[in-house]
């Protein structure tokens, strides 16, 4: 930390601090902060201070549990808080410095089965459709097939839809916020019995984090992927699948 008075005035504090916080922010609840971290070291006994000042500081083997995030109705941030606490008449002079933090997931133990699903409207459309898995890394990609059993309506597109919802919870009452992070067309045109569509979508082009569950208890981010089929009317049929998100640390790169 370095601090530098007024030119030709003598800086008068009782302590000089830093602060490690880490806080969630709900947007039902916006200006209201709860910490789930805060650690200070002090750097500074009461005194005056005519030159700048440089401080050293540590914050060893401090497990940064949740990862930085930013929604649309929750956020987690951390920041360093410097502090020089005024003496007398003078407030104190405080500065926030964020810092954004990113966790590696550990990958499943077990390999993951098909996601198997089925849409139907009473004898005019029957599909199957599957994914290859129900977890994915974040710059995995999304393969599978959509099978037509039964078309007796004319179809003019499909497309897959990545939706994030966010759940979070002030007092007792839950609050959802869904939006659509990305849209990928899969088929455009009408299909006939009998026809397979193939499904492969990259993850890396959209806005993804991964999956999380009740962070500190204030908010749950979850990931859906969204089929949608569009009539020849506009009528719009869907299908939404949940799915996991990791984020595995990269693998070093071999010259």
């Amino acid at each position: 930390v370095r601090l530098s008075p007024v030119p030709g005035k003598k800086l008068e504090h009782t302590g000089v601090r830093v602060q490690l916080i880490g806080q969630i922010e709900l947007a039902a609840d916006r200006g209201h902060y709860y910490d789930f971290l805060s650690l200070a070291r002090e750097l500074a006994p009461p005194g005056d201070m005519m030159t700048i000042e440089t401080f050293s500081f540590e914050f060893s083997n401090v497990e940064l549990l949740y990862e930085s995030y930013r929604g649309k109705s929750a956020r987690c941030r951390y920041l360093l808080r410097v502090t020089v606490v005024g003496k007398g008449i003078h407030a104190s002079n405080v500065k926030d410095f964020q810092f954004w933090v990113r966790n590696y997931d550990i990958p499943p133990p077990v390999q993951d089965a098909n996601v198997k699903m089925e849409v139907g409207i009473e004898e005019c459309l029957h599909i199957e459709f599957e994914y290859s898995k129900g977890w994915y890394n974040l710059c995995d990609v999304v393969n599978g097939k959509i099978y037509f059993l039964l078309v007796r309506i004319k179809l003019k597109y499909m497309e897959i839809e990545i939706r994030r919802r966010e759940t979070t919870r002030v007092g007792s009452s839950p609050r959802n916020e869904t939006e659509i992070i990305g849209k990928y067309e899969i088929m455009d045109g009408a299909p006939v019995r009998g026809e397979t569509v193939p499904i492969r979508m990259y993850l890396t082009p959209y806005d993804l984090t991964p999956t999380y569950e009740n962070v500190h208890n204030k908010f749950t981010v979850k990931y859906f992927l969204n089929l949608v089929l569009v009539d020849d009317e506009d009528r719009r049929y869907f299908k939404q699948q949940e799915i996991q998100l990791f984020r595995f640390r990269p693998e070093p790169k071999t010259s």
